[in-house]
């Protein structure tokens, strides 16, 4: 199993046997090239992992979301893998399948925001699942992705936040301070952006202690099992 985030957090988080964690820093340029580089190992499916921006109205800090398909920027989409969509969102609490969006750069503004949401019909946005989806369809592999929303549509990320995670996934913490002393009226927002992000991770962690060590994931061989033996034997399957 290969699972990409974005946060060092997140992927302290994803870790456990037979996961290989893959984290972009929230910069996804080379991501591509990473994940491709990645798989020349064994691995069996990929999975998007981590917190993400609100993009639907009224869709509050910690809600958690499993992903239907992926919308890139360019308009592009792919298909998440429909049974394990359906296996996470069960293992979660039957949690909602939405459509959620992929972008190259935080989408910080509520303006932005609403452009996407209006544009692509998804609930939630990051900036690594579309990078992560694209490389599973090139690859042949089932994708799938859990979020959880940390700042709402209706927040503006203020700029310490956009400039507070180093490539490696951890904090800046250095450019966090330098953001501050240059513009200190951010600091009650950099706060509430604190409390949305806490409310996220608390979410995510609940979400990953309610999965299994494979994130719901089944592999060829168990789910053989869930087929009748004339399925499996002979006979085509109904679609």
């Amino acid at each position: 199993m290969l699972v990409v985030t974005g946060l060092a957090a997140e992927a302290r988080l994803a870790a456990g046997a037979d996961i290989d964690v893959v984290t972009s820093g929230g910069h996804g340029g080379n991501l591509a090239n990473i994940l491709h580089a990645a798989i020349r190992a064994k691995v069996s499916a990929i999975i998007s992992f981590g917190i993400a921006g609100g993009l639907a109205p009224g869709v509050r800090p910690g809600t958690l979301l499993v992903a239907r398909r992926i919308i890139a920027e360019n308009e592009q989409y792919y298909e998440c893998d429909r049974a394990w969509s359906q296996r996470l969102a069960k293992a979660l609490g039957d949690v909602p399948i939405v459509d959620m969006a992929g972008a190259d750069r935080p989408v910080a503004d509520p303006a932005g925001k609403r452009a996407l949401h209006v544009a692509t019909r998804a609930a939630t946005v990051d900036t690594e699942s579309h990078v992560a989806a694209r490389v599973a369809a090139a690859h042949g592999l089932p994708f799938a992705a859990f979020r959880v929303v940390a700042d709402p549509a209706e927040r503006k990320l203020p700029p310490a936040a956009l400039v507070g995670v180093r490539p490696d996934g951890k904090l800046a913490m250095g450019k966090i301070m330098r953001s501050l002393a240059g513009e200190p009226r951010q600091i009650p927002h950099l706060f509430r952006t604190a409390l949305d992000t806490r409310a996220a991770f608390d979410g995510l962690f609940r979400g990953r202690q309610m999965l299994a060590g494979g994130f719901g994931f089944l592999d060829f061989g168990e789910l053989l099992l869930d087929v009748p033996r004339e399925d499996v034997i002979g006979g085509s399957l109904p679609v």
